[in-house]
């Protein structure tokens, strides 16, 4: 196996919303990579501008070149500026560099995964807050802990799911991404994972066969109740603190965009390395930046006054000069790796052009 196919057998790991994984290889040569970003607007009303898969694609950067340390090779990436936003082309390239060491974090790239279940409240130690710092850098950190910052945020949480879990658009989203009675799952979340009851997940299965039976449910029999207090509510309490991503101005582009992903996986990785699981809470995000810039995300006028007040909520609750510099959210504590988790497809799926 060449270089350059084991670095992308370990960068497929990167994280993706979803696991849609908006991406896909082309080997150039012995030190070369061309990486075919996509976004997913066209279907997922949580993508609609394209800035998630943006968030990932970054990620999936940071970790390529994460992984080329393990064979002394330095990376350095330069997007494509004629190929379009919707579609956007990065040139990889790898140098020689015999004196380079293995980057730490490159151990936890597989290991690391989402973890929705509930977690310790044994609080972050001042190390552990230090090494995520440091890992966040030039982003800022800010921490939402003890029983009011984590009650506050899980509330956010809890009401931004019901807006989520009674969206229209949301719910192909949801129909589509989810592989039932599974554990593991290449291209989908396992609904193991979802951090459900056994009940729960029966009654989420036979809802969703359609858009009517979700909104039956919803109407009449608080269809929602159950899982968000299993999903967000629980879980949101039941952690050592909920953290945010702050950039030093709002970001603007996809470049931007980019390297907030990139900040975000040297965050997780570096979670995964001091034991602690992690779990993103990225849509109170996305439903506020499309209150902030007008955009269309549903037929339904009530589902934009809930996402209006998803955002003032972030106001009261980041603070109104940090809502659009956040690039984004998640909450961490010690905890057992999750049992259940989405793999990845394997590479030769991934490929362009398999070589």
């Amino acid at each position: 196996m060449s270089v350059v196919r084991e670095i992308l057998e370990l960068a497929r790991y990167a994280p993706s919303g979803d696991n849609t994984q908006p991406w896909r290889f082309a080997i150039d040569g012995e030190h070369a990579v061309t990486v075919h970003g996509h976004d997913t607007r066209e279907h997922c009303v949580y993508d609609l501008d394209g800035r998630a898969s943006q968030v990932s694609i970054g990620a999936l950067l940071e970790t390529i070149a994460i992984a080329a340390t393990r064979f002394r090779l330095s990376t350095e990436v330069t997007r494509r500026r004629d190929a379009p936003e919707q579609a956007p082309v990065f040139d990889v390239t790898f140098d020689e560099a015999p004196a380079m060491q293995a980057d730490p974090l490159s151990a936890f790239i597989v290991e690391r995964r989402v973890c929705r279940r509930p977690l310790s409240t044994r609080a972050l130690t001042a190390a552990e807050r230090d090494a995520l710092e440091r890992a966040a850098a030039p982003y800022t950190l800010r921490w939402f802990d003890g029983w009011r910052g984590r009650l506050r945020m899980a509330g956010v949480n809890f009401r931004n799911a019901g807006l989520r879990l009674t969206l229209p658009e949301a719910y192909e989203v949801h129909r589509d991404v989810i592989e039932w009675g599974a554990t593991q799952s290449e291209d989908r979340i396992p609904d193991a994972a979802l951090g459900a009851s056994p009940l729960s997940l029966a009654m989420m299965r036979m809802a969703m066969k359609s858009w009517q039976r979700v909104d039956f449910l919803n109407r009449y029999l608080a269809g929602t109740l159950a899982p968000r207090i299993e999903m967000d509510w629980i879980p949101g309490i039941a952690s050592a603190a909920h953290m945010t991503l702050v950039a030093s101005e709002a970001p603007s582009d996809i470049d931007d965009y980019v390297a907030a992903g990139r900040a975000v996986q040297r965050l997780w990785l570096t979670a995964a390395s001091l034991g602690l699981q992690f779990q993103p809470s990225y849509t109170p995000l996305v439903f506020s930046r499309f209150v902030r810039d007008g955009v269309r995300f549903t037929s339904s006028p009530a589902a934009h006054r809930r996402a209006a007040r998803v955002r003032d909520e972030l106001g009261d609750l980041l603070g109104q000069d940090f809502v659009d510099r956040t690039v984004f959210m998640g909450r961490l504590g010690a905890g057992a790796p999750a049992r259940a988790r989405s793999t990845r497809l394997p590479l030769d799926r991934l490929m362009n052009d398999p070589t």
